[in-house]
């Protein structure tokens, strides 16, 4: 065991002594260095008299009228030296966390999140280049059980998880809308009803995906099944798949990122579209954040406020039944 050998400087609180020895010795005198750490110099004494004993040595000599250091006592000063430099070395360290002039975060998202996650995290990065930042991105069950196992500083989902110890803030929202090709013979009309779209192809997403969990609740609610042509693993596969006529599928609006160009992609106009939705950030109740994560937080809800004001001024979120993408 590493602290086996310096058990006793542990139980003694050395610390304190050795804050009273580099005085004395800095100072040259009991008395002074009393006076620097505003205590009785009998308590000085008394706090010399300990660390010896601790060490097993004696640290002082008089030799006529003066105090010199033994060969122990120079010993120990060096050390101490070295330990209160350690000391400072951390501290520094640690106050540049604090003013985040360093410190890690690790992000995880779900897999709709790679679409606005990144450009947040590159944001906070640019304005924190100290900070070392990595991004994890899983679908929602994995997420979950990452979440479950600490094993991220912060957590984005589209669809939380209903644990009782999972703290949960809302950051973005995240808009559902039923995506076809443009020239899908539903393109184009108004109100289709639910039932109609159930009778479609369908392309629905992997098992453990949020967007097919809050799919399947859509049908099962309205006594629906959809008529699943495929499945996939990816919002990429899907949307490759719609463009091949393949079927439609229900997504997040920013499947095709926050400023979509030009796409042969269209929104259908569905009874209950957009379904609104956010995406909220999550940690687990009682884990300590550190001051980055604490920082990120802050910084990506400030972040989505302008994500959201933009997509509104370029009328990406306006349209409550948007007919193109």
């Amino acid at each position: 065991m590493l602290q086996s050998n310096i058990r006793r400087y542990l139980k003694h609180g050395t610390l304190p002594q050795l804050r009273v020895f580099e005085a004395s010795v800095r100072l040259g005198s009991f008395t002074r260095a009393a006076q620097e750490l505003h205590m009785a110099q009998p308590t000085a004494s008394v706090q010399i008299r300990k660390l010896s004993e601790t060490v097993g040595f004696p640290l002082f000599e008089h030799v006529g009228k003066r105090v010199f250091l033994t060969d122990a006592g120079q010993r120990l000063y060096k050390g101490c030296q070295e330990v209160f430099h350690a000391f400072a070395g951390l501290e520094e360290m640690l106050n540049d966390m604090r003013e985040l002039k360093s410190g890690q975060l690790q992000l995880a998202v779900s897999s709709t999140g790679k679409h606005f996650a990144p450009r947040i995290l590159g944001a906070f990065t640019q304005r924190y280049p100290g900070i070392e930042a990595s991004l994890q991105i899983h679908n929602r069950d994995a997420l979950v059980r990452r979440l479950r196992d600490n094993a991220d500083d912060l957590y984005v989902f589209a669809d939380p998880p209903g644990i009782e110890d999972v703290v949960t803030q809302m950051l973005l929202p995240n808009p559902l809308v039923v995506f076809a090709r443009d020239d899908h013979p539903l393109t184009g009309r108004k109100d289709i009803a639910f039932a109609r779209l159930a009778a479609e192809p369908f392309l629905l997403r992997e098992e453990g995906s949020g967007t097919r969990r809050i799919t399947m609740k859509l049908f099962q609610v309205r006594g629906l099944a959809p008529r699943v042509r495929m499945e996939l693993g990816t919002d990429e596969a899907i949307t490759e798949a719609i463009l091949a006529g393949l079927g439609v599928s229900i997504m997040s609006r920013y499947t095709l990122g926050l400023e979509p160009g030009p796409s042969r992609l269209a929104c259908l106009d569905v009874e209950g579209f957009p379904l609104e939705n956010h995406w909220h950030l999550a940690y687990r109740q009682g884990k300590q954040l550190s001051a980055a994560a604490r920082a990120f937080m802050d910084f990506a809800r400030a972040e989505a406020k302008g994500l959201v004001a933009e997509a509104l001024a370029q009328g990406h979120l306006a349209a409550r039944r948007p007919n193109r993408a």
